[in-house]
């Protein structure tokens, strides 16, 4: 499994003014850390740290750590604001992780199988994704980096919900825990194919 780790400062200088100062000429990235049993704490990460490390797509599903002037702390991403239109982080907020405790994460779906599975080898259809990612409660211990969704019996016509997700040990989707079955992912008769009926059918 990928260790994640990030070194940050404590920072005192507050507001929105304090921040910009901070991006624009320290290369600082303004965050908060909050959760536990601990009061927020403000700190601020080198940018180009914070970028390399979200070059990963774990890294939004596992649990990182942050050393902050020399005090670990294990934390998972809960938000980050992005500029706008040139897209690097202006701020990014951290929750903190308590062994023994659930916690809940965004984690990524994985689409396996898809060129091979029925409904697109055998039947010519084509693969849509719903959803790219799913909100799970779990402890730290289980989280996973991600979550396959294995198409491979899926034919034309069908739909994969949550429900039909194979989950690792001790994972719980939050939105079927809420009563809301989302759809994962289909396969439907490819615009082509259609028009070939069409045609014939004329």
């Amino acid at each position: 499994m990928t260790e994640f780790a990030l070194n940050a400062t404590v920072r005192s200088d507050l507001g929105k003014g304090a921040s910009r100062r901070l991006r624009r000429n320290e290369a600082l990235v303004p965050a908060v850390v909050y959760g536990g049993e601990k009061a927020p704490q403000s700190i601020s990460l080198l940018a180009k740290d914070l970028a390399k490390l979200l070059e990963n797509e774990a890294a939004f599903s596992h649990v990182l750590s942050l050393d902050v002037a020399g005090a670990k702390e294990s934390v998972l991403i809960k938000a980050l604001q992005r500029h706008p239109a040139k897209g690097f982080v202006l701020h990014a907020d951290f929750v903190r992780v308590v062994a023994g405790q659930k916690l809940t994460a965004h984690v990524p779906l994985h689409f396996i199988n898809q060129e091979s599975s029925v409904g697109v080898k055998q039947q010519g259809g084509e693969v849509s994704h719903t959803i790219a990612e799913v909100e799970v409660s779990c402890l730290p211990k289980d989280l996973p980096e991600f979550i396959n969704v294995d198409l491979a019996k899926v034919e034309v016509g069908q739909i994969v919900h949550l429900s039909d997700l194979t989950l690792p040990k001790g994972i719980e989707l939050v939105a079927l825990a809420h009563g809301n079955d989302l759809a994962v992912a289909n396969i439907h008769a490819s615009r082509v194919a259609k028009d070939e009926e069409e045609g014939a059918a004329e």
